[in-house]
């Protein structure tokens, strides 16, 4: 997967990772252990606490068989074969709703910080949102989450919206800030 001696990422998607025996066994076990890590250590990816091994397998078991139905798309990180990410999104299910698509998780091993795997995972969601027709992809995050809020908005989200001290983690408060990135209005 990758060249000797590198440590670029290598982004897979849904198909590529499930086709991969070894990976695809290892897969649902890594996501959890990247997530579960993310979690304990203040992360903002919707959890209080860490996710349950069978909670994540489901989670991402919803998310495959989305992806083959054309309704998300999912992306992975691998650096030597080794999971140090993964991304997805889902369309909405609300037939109104239907040709945008919400980036609903990013998460990035905390020792591949820093390396661009963040950015290589959620450019690769923007391309296959383009590719699936998607109108407008839209995402949350917490307002504190300062990285996550740069990236988005170095690949073209636009904030629209923002819910002071919406997210509750124990008696903290966060700001819920809204992004899109509207694919009409592009090329």
């Amino acid at each position: 997967m990758t060249s000797s001696g590198t440590r670029e990422p290598v982004v897979l998607d849904a198909t590529e990772v499930t086709a991969d025996p070894d990976l695809g066994a290892r897969f649902a076990e890594s996501a959890h252990r990247i997530l579960a890590d993310l979690v304990r250590g203040g992360a903002a990816l919707g959890w209080v606490e860490p996710p349950s091994p069978d909670e994540v397998a489901e989670l991402l078991d919803h998310v495959v068989s989305a992806a083959h139905a054309g309704d998300a798309a999912m992306r992975a990180a691998y650096v030597d074969r080794r999971l140090v990410g993964l991304g997805y999104w889902l369309r909405y299910a609300r037939p109104t709703h239907r040709p945008h698509a919400d980036l609903e998780k990013i998460a990035v091993a905390a020792a591949a910080h820093g390396r661009g795997v963040g950015r290589a995972l959620t450019a690769a969601l923007i391309a296959d949102a383009r590719r699936a027709g998607i109108e407008v992809l839209t995402l949350d995050a917490r307002g504190d989450n300062s990285n996550a809020l740069h990236l988005y908005r170095s690949l073209g989200f636009s904030e629209y919206g923002r819910l002071p001290d919406f997210v509750a983690v124990g008696a903290r408060r966060y700001d819920k800030v809204f992004h899109m990135l509207d694919l009409r209005q592009e090329g």
